[in-house]
């Protein structure tokens, strides 16, 4: 129910609950054995706890969440600073706390097992075995997102991240917030995925508006620089310092301010995460919140998405390194533009959604058109009652015979339209709507997921469930999340020689390679 109620909020509505919950929380590095009540009991008096959770990383932690933001503040007063006798310290007080017992033998007896919370997804070996034991790809999909998906404890956990370093920020600028976006709000987001943060200013800007009233105007004396890009540099340089010079457990610190959106990477070892650490980029929030809606308008979406991805992952069509592969962004957009695509579609077009904003949500960012309505509940339910075993197979059967050559995939208008240029892979980018987001795939690359989606689609219409189940062998999604070659390496062959079937005949005649000789190859790569 938790869950239901947080899907019908506003994107906007649930960032600001959370960063707001952030700033009530604290993280405790405790013993490998503790007395959890004993140590609550303690936390308690300095005012009462809403929410708590252990996890592993690097040792136990826990992350406490008090009811007052002053509980904090009271918990601090009552806390002592390191002591130099190896190391001096940096005397910069966080919400990042070390708890140690006194006399840890005669409270050993009193010791008791917490409960973990994972933070991390399990392999895809074991995932394959609990996927083999489901009754339908449906009940397998939804086990996989189960399993995959960001818990509410992980995504405490990165708004918790994001607070951190704002304390740094406001150092400097005391209005200014540090907001997570891309997979750690959009509802995609996988256990174990980086947090992408940004600095946000616009608290400010809305601050110099209210000072238009009255006869005269006062405002700030700033210092002027040339560009955007410069002051975004220098803010990111010293804060970079910061972090790398004063923050506990910020580690690996590097500034990369020469990229077309400068940044700053760093580990954050108390939470365990990587960090890019950027300033105010409003599309890419815009971006985050239009997936963050289609996330929440129907199961099915983060379901298909969520397997997608994985498979993807397993037949090396992604990586984390960035490189001449479709990207996980890349591959969610081909996901959402298939839906759109389904007969009634099951999620709406970007210009659908443009159609039901009112003034509250219009946005023009940059000269770009990011208008699309932020209330869930304007938006129809689609009438579409296909299953997941439908929709999985239609994905790979839609992508395998999908003319690239020709045509571009259109989010805002929900339709195939002739590529404005040569990439082998166009992907209009949903707002910036001159910009590709899928240039940098090669043609091998899209003719291997093309191959790959073929092969996939004929396991799913040939594979026999009720003899594989009874052999006890992975079937339907299990069976996709196996490289292809390494279960039986002379099956993918054999398929490809035994020209017979009138269904693989077709099959290879849809595929939209020059040959059947070529399929082999880019298959075998």
């Amino acid at each position: 129910d938790a869950e239901v109620n947080t899907r019908k909020k506003t994107f906007t509505e649930v960032q600001t609950e959370r960063l707001e919950q952030a700033e009530r929380t604290v993280l405790i590095k405790c013993p490998p054995k503790l007395n959890e009540k004993k140590l609550l009991q303690y936390l308690s008096s300095h005012g009462n706890i809403r929410s708590h959770f252990f996890f592993e990383n690097r040792g136990i932690h826990a992350l406490i969440e008090f009811s007052e933001k002053n509980s904090i503040a009271s918990l601090q007063d009552a806390i002592g600073i390191p002591s130099p006798a190896e190391h001096h310290v940096v005397p910069f007080k966080s919400r990042l706390f070390t708890f140690t017992l006194k006399n840890p033998v005669s409270q050993a007896a009193e010791e008791t097992l917490v409960h973990l919370s994972p933070q991390s997804h399990i392999p895809v070996k074991e995932l394959i075995q609990k996927l083999s034991h489901a009754d339908s790809i449906s009940d397998q999909m939804y086990i996989l997102l189960n399993e995959f998906q960001l818990t509410e404890e992980n995504i405490k956990l990165r708004f918790l991240a994001c607070s951190l370093v704002r304390d740094f920020a406001r150092a400097y600028f005391p209005d200014s917030m540090v907001k997570p976006f891309g997979s750690s709000v959009n509802t995609f987001g996988k256990l174990g995925c980086d947090v992408d943060m940004f600095l946000d200013f616009h608290d400010v800007r809305k601050h110099a508006t209210k000072m238009k009233k009255g006869p005269f105007e006062m405002e700030y004396q700033m210092k002027r620089l040339p560009s955007e890009r410069l002051a975004t540099q220098k803010i990111l340089s010293v804060i970079g310092d910061c972090l790398d010079n004063f923050g506990p457990g910020c580690v690996s610190v590097q500034k990369i301010l020469n990229a077309r959106c400068p940044l700053v990477k760093f580990s954050h070892q108390p939470t365990g995460f990587q960090c890019d650490l950027s300033v105010s980029n409003s599309i890419a929030i815009k971006s985050s919140e239009l997936l963050y809606i289609y996330g929440c308008l129907d199961p099915r979406v983060r379901a298909l998405v969520f397997t997608v991805r994985c498979w993807a992952r397993v037949h090396g069509l992604t990586n984390s390194v960035p490189g001449t592969w479709i990207t996980n962004f890349s591959l969610t957009m081909m996901v959402m533009f298939f839906l759109q695509k389904r007969s009634p579609p099951i999620i709406p077009t970007l210009d659908q959604l443009k159609e039901l904003a009112d003034e509250k949500d219009k946005h023009i960012i940059g000269g770009y058109d990011c208008s699309f309505v932020s209330d869930l509940s304007k938006i129809k339910p689609t009438k579409n009652t296909e299953t997941l075993d439908a929709l999985l197979s239609g994905f790979f059967e839609y992508f395998g015979n999908f003319d690239f050559r020709k045509n571009s995939i259109n989010l805002r208008k929900g339709k195939e339209v002739n590529k404005p240029e040569s990439s082998p892979l166009y992907i209009w980018n949903p707002f910036e709507q001159d910009l590709n987001i899928s240039k940098n795939v090669n043609q091998p690359q899209l003719e291997k997921f093309v191959a790959m989606a073929r092969e996939s689609a004929w396991i799913l219409q040939k594979e026999e469930k009720t003899q594989r189940m009874i052999n006890k062998e992975p079937w339907g999604l299990a069976a996709l999340l196996i490289p292809f070659g390494k279960s039986n390496p002379n099956k993918m062959k054999n398929r490809m020689k035994g020209m017979g079937s009138e269904t693989i005949r077709s099959l290879l005649d849809s595929l939209k390679l020059n040959n059947a000789n070529s399929l082999q190859k880019v298959v075998g790569k």
